[in-house]
């Protein structure tokens, strides 16, 4: 009882510091899961967005014409219109390379234009960061683009598409 009093402490901590250095995840079946519900609780989740890994919600692979990247991590905005493969994990602040914050967006509702990205640092203001991607690649409704922050720490990004609206946190180390 109490190692696992502990351990809850200890992730607890890690979750609301945002800054903490990633450390390795067990694999899904390493700790008893099945892949297709394997959300990994870790240094790189933040706000109320869980990094997945392993199999993928059937809408998500719909939407991604069939042709998701595999095992790669992946996110699932709220509410769940949109999620974000992440080439990088963990993503780091500034504007690294080798390899860069690459996040390929798939939505769920049809793309009739741009997807707007607005971020902040969860709970403040200011620094922001502002994308505009064009509806201009495929199959399905993707948006592959590059997401920096110029600050290590848990960030809200509102995607905004046609008519739909999601958001999603995101967290970035120090590089």
């Amino acid at each position: 009882m109490r190692a696992a009093v502990a351990a809850m402490m200890s992730l607890l901590l890690i979750a609301c510091s945002g800054q903490a250095a990633a450390r390795p995840t067990p694999s899904p079946a390493a700790a008893g899961k099945s892949p297709a519900a394997s959300a990994v609780a870790g240094a790189v989740d933040c706000g109320s967005t869980k990094v997945v890994h392993g199999a993928i919600p059937p809408w998500l692979d719909a939407a991604g014409g069939h042709n998701n990247p595999s095992g790669l991590p992946y996110v699932i905005a709220h509410p769940d219109l949109a999620a974000g493969f992440l080439f990088a994990y963990p993503l780091r602040a500034g504007h690294p390379e080798n390899p860069a914050n690459k996040v390929l967006w798939v939505v769920r509702t049809p793309r009739t234009g741009p997807l707007t990205i607005d971020g902040h640092p969860l709970g403040a203001a200011t620094p922001t960061v502002h994308e505009i991607l064009p509806a201009n690649s495929g199959p399905g409704e993707i948006y592959p683009s590059y997401v920096d922050a110029p600050t290590a720490g848990c960030w809200q990004f509102d995607l905004k598409w046609a008519t739909s609206h999601a958001q999603i946190e995101l967290n970035y180390v120090s590089s």
